[in-house]
């Protein structure tokens, strides 16, 4: 068992942002959110981390309703990377990623050994070994991003929410974050903007327009020519790596017919 969606709908000020989303996240695969801006990619990974309630519909995790598990306990089970992450404090690198055991400790519990050693196998996982003392506002976007998900996998979770995870990375980075997200084994779902990475890191994808998903199944079922450019309004030719996996090539705005 693990996370899924069923009937979704949220809705704020007056606006149905999400309307009628259904989707299961397979245990240890990663599920890719596609989509424009505005299609409710984020608005969804926000209900499926509970911080937002669903108007109608219901989150499950393990088959039951997540807002009948206490707080605690789902925090030790999802995790959510956001896209933006801004705090005035002037933390350490280390403050920041040890905010992801707090789900682990007691009302009154100080840091433990078991937490200091969860903080560096996490900074080690991105790549950021020894930047424990590092203060937070000296960091770059991309270094900030990094440490983000270093709290994310501190907390320990088994399923891994994110947020545009790639934004501020350049590219070797960006390969590097969801080659470490493809290769935890964990369930993941993830929202993305880039089409090629999606092809290339995600087992599954949910293709959203509006609030609602248009397309859902196997990567290479759903990124088709036909579905890019309904969606997106752009042309395409999708390919296949040597692995097996699809290729989006020659991407261009689609002609628009003169009035």
């Amino acid at each position: 068992m693990t996370l899924e969606a069923r009937d979704v709908v949220w809705e704020a000020g007056g606006t149905r942002v999400l309307d009628g989303v259904t989707l299961r996240a397979q245990p240890g695969r990663v599920l890719g959110l596609l989509g424009p801006n505005g299609s409710g990619k984020s608005s969804l990974l926000r209900c499926l981390a509970g911080l937002r309630r669903p108007t109608r519909g219901a989150v499950l995790l393990d088959g039951r309703e997540l807002r009948a598990w206490p707080r605690r306990a789902v925090a030790r089970r999802v995790a959510l990377l956001a896209q933006e992450a801004a705090t005035e404090l002037d933390l350490s690198v280390a403050d920041v990623v040890a905010l992801g055991r707090l789900p682990h400790r007691g009302p009154l519990g100080g840091e433990s050994p078991a937490d200091r050693a969860a903080v560096a196998h996490a900074l080690a996982l991105v790549g950021l070994d020894g930047w424990e003392r590092r203060r937070w506002h000296t960091l770059s976007g991309g270094e900030r991003q990094r440490v983000q998900l270093a709290r994310a996998l501190a907390q320990e979770p088994r399923e891994l929410l994110l947020d545009e995870p790639t934004n501020h990375l350049d590219v070797r980075q960006a390969l590097e974050l969801l080659e470490l997200v493809r290769g935890l084994g964990r369930t993941a779902v993830v929202a993305l903007h880039d089409l090629q990475l999606a092809a290339r890191y995600c087992d599954a994808l949910a293709v959203l327009r509006a609030g609602r998903i248009v397309a859902a199944g196997p990567t290479a079922a759903v990124l088709t020519a036909g579905l890019v450019a309904d969606v997106y309004g752009v042309a395409c030719e999708i390919g296949v790596e040597a692995d097996g996996r699809p290729e989006v090539r020659g991407l261009r705005p689609l002609t628009r017919a003169a009035p």
